[in-house]
């Protein structure tokens, strides 16, 4: 099976312009081409195109999803690396859940301190103006 990389998008949902630029930064392996120069996919690309998108979606980043390819191409090997990358990854959702929570609750305060008056007196604007008036530094 030979399919084009519009084709290769709509099997995976894969923009055409991201499936470039996993070529460019080589997660995906440069394509076969045809002798009018077209990019030439088969099912191993749907596969490993279809592997990077639902660990894009999952939060990986580039680095680590480069290493989890090159250990699924291993199936024999320890999977111990594929958890220590998971559980690295889930640290720093963490850690991001941690300042959304922060965030969040930030928003709310500004949002109940709000008296509904005028924009002069805007608790919302005058804490956007001044972050010393906020009660949590990190968010």
């Amino acid at each position: 099976m030979e399919i084009s990389i519009g084709e290769l998008s709509r099997r995976t949902g894969v923009k055409v312009p991201t499936i470039r630029y996993y070529e460019s930064v080589a997660l995906m392996p440069p394509p076969f081409r045809s002798e009018g120069k077209q990019r030439r996919y088969g099912e191993a690309e749907v596969s490993r195109l279809t592997f990077i998108r639902h660990s894009r979606e999952l939060g990986f980043e580039i680095e680590a999803i480069r290493e989890l390819l090159a250990m699924s191409a291993r199936p024999d090997q320890s999977c111990a690396e594929a958890d220590h990358i998971t559980r690295r990854h889930m640290a720093e959702v963490d850690r991001r859940i941690g300042q959304l929570v922060a965030l969040r609750a930030e928003l709310q305060r500004m949002v109940d301190a709000c008296g509904h008056g005028r924009v002069s007196d805007c608790r919302v604007i005058e804490t956007l103006a001044n972050h010393d008036q906020c009660e949590y530094a990190r968010h």
